[in-house]
C-alpha cells in the first residue's frame, strides 16, 4: 500500500516530538529494579496500580516507561509521538490507509492512539488536549 505522506504539510502531519518510549515488562519489579538500580535511571512517576513506571532519561522530556505484561497482555515495544491533534491525526491518518489498534482514547494528559506500522512496529500518537 502507498502512504500518502510525500504531500503533506508541516500542518497537517501535527508531529511535534518524541513523548515517550514503552517497553513490555514481563517481572515489573525486576525490571524497575533493573533501569533504577542497574542503569541508574530516576523514577519520574509510578502509576503501580495500573502497572507503569516511568524512567527520566538526563534532562529530556520524554521517558521510558515500562508496562506490566500482567495489565498489559499485548504490549509490545512502542514510540509515542506528540502530535497537535490525535483525534485529527487519526481521521487524517486512517483515511490515508492507516490501521489502527484502537480508536483514540483518553489518557491522563490528553489523547492517545496506537498502530502498527507495514512491518509490524508499534507506533504511538498522544497530545496534550483534555
Amino acid at each position: 500500500m502507498k502512504y500518502q505522506m510525500e504531500n503533506a504539510t508541516e500542518d497537517n502531519r501535527q508531529i511535534k516530538n518524541y513523548d515517550n518510549f514503552f517497553f513490555p515488562a514481563e517481572d515489573y519489579e525486576q525490571s524497575k529494579r533493573f533501569y533504577r538500580d542497574v542503569l541508574g535511571l530516576k523514577i519520574k512517576f509510578e502509576f503501580a496500580e495500573q502497572g507503569m513506571v516511568a524512567f527520566a532519561v538526563g534532562d529530556e522530556e520524554p521517558a521510558i516507561i515500562l508496562k506490566d505484561t500482567k495489565k498489559f497482555p499485548d504490549a509490545k515495544p512502542c514510540v509515542w509521538i506528540e502530535v497537535a491533534d490525535v483525534r485529527a491525526l487519526y481521521e487524517e491518518t486512517k483515511n490515508k490507509g492507516a490501521v489502527f489498534i484502537t480508536p483514540p482514547f483518553k489518557i491522563r494528559t490528553g489523547w492517545a492512539v496506537e498502530l502498527n506500522d507495514p512491518s509490524g512496529n508499534r507506533i504511538g500518537f498522544a497530545d496534550y488536549i483534555r
